[in-house]
């Protein structure tokens, strides 16, 4: 059993049910950020499946100087504070820095640590001193087992609100493999573990200036993930993936949601 957290409204392991943390890849606009998070709300809802919202303000790590990384650090929280006002439901980004910490803190109620820094002990140890939640995702470089030190770093500043996210290693050049194993290795630590589903099945650099991706592969490594008792769900979703600034070839069509999900959740009702 997993230790129950809670964000917002949103509570996420213990054994409860699983909960999706989804929106777009990066903050197009307000508008857009707004119209995808009511859809996600609608879908949810419909479903019974608690929801966490995510979107970047900054994608630091983009493949090339020229894409898109989003409205940057001030723009982006205020239009994720809008979208946690006016809607109700919990927010989450990623911070790159350590100067990030304090005003991401204040808005968001997930902080992300991106799987590129989830061995930076400064950024790891600021992020634990704001008493919020972290999620941590796995670098694509790490054993699930080397976690066991980054929640130790996390534990050191006394903020044992920890979620570990797995999200892919790397495999040969621009490819990715999630090793089951990952999961119920995590898991041994008493933190929620979710399963990053999209990013999972992103080819690193695969376009040469932009990554590539393989979304026909999302569900099958999802309902596999689900299956092993994971407590939430990761999703990098879009309206319309051809036309999305960032992760496009990975992301989920929202009008195909609904049906993963229900697929989804009648694995997580067996497993528990």
């Amino acid at each position: 059993m997993t230790k129950e957290l809670t964000v917002g409204s949103v509570k996420i392991g213990g054994g409860r049910p699983l909960v999706l943390i989804a929106g777009p890849c990066v903050i197009e606009s307000e508008d857009a950020s707004l119209r995808h998070a009511e859809r996600l709300m609608t879908i949810c809802n419909g479903l019974g499946m608690p929801l966490i919202f995510k979107s970047s303000y900054d994608k630091a790590n983009r493949t090339s100087i020229h894409a898109f990384r989003g409205p940057g650090l001030e723009e982006g929280l205020r239009i994720l504070e809008k979208v946690k006002n006016s809607l109700g439901i919990p927010v989450l980004s990623d911070i790159h820095s350590i100067e990030q910490v304090a005003p991401a803190a204040q808005v968001l109620d997930i902080l992300q640590i991106p799987a590129f820094l989830c061995r930076q002990t400064d950024l790891l140890i600021a992020a634990a001193r704001t008493g919020k939640v972290i999620n941590i995702k796995k670098g694509q470089f790490l054993a699930p087992w080397d976690m066991r030190n980054v929640v130790g770093k996390m534990l050191s500043s006394d903020n044992d609100n920890i979620i570990l996210t797995e999200r892919g290693a790397s495999f040969g050049y621009n490819n990715l493999v999630v090793d089951m194993r990952s999961f119920p290795v995590m898991r041994s630590y008493g933190y929620p573990v979710v399963f990053d589903a999209t990013h999972s099945v992103q080819l690193p650099g695969g376009q040469g200036e932009s990554s590539g991706g393989q979304r026909e592969f999302v569900e099958t490594l999802a309902r596999a993930a689900v299956a092993t008792g994971i407590d939430g769900i990761f999703m990098e979703v879009h309206e319309d993936p051809a036309a999305a600034l960032c992760d496009g070839p990975n992301s989920i069509p929202l009008s195909e949601l609904p049906v993963l999900l229900k697929r989804l959740q009648s694995i997580d009702t067996v497993v528990r």
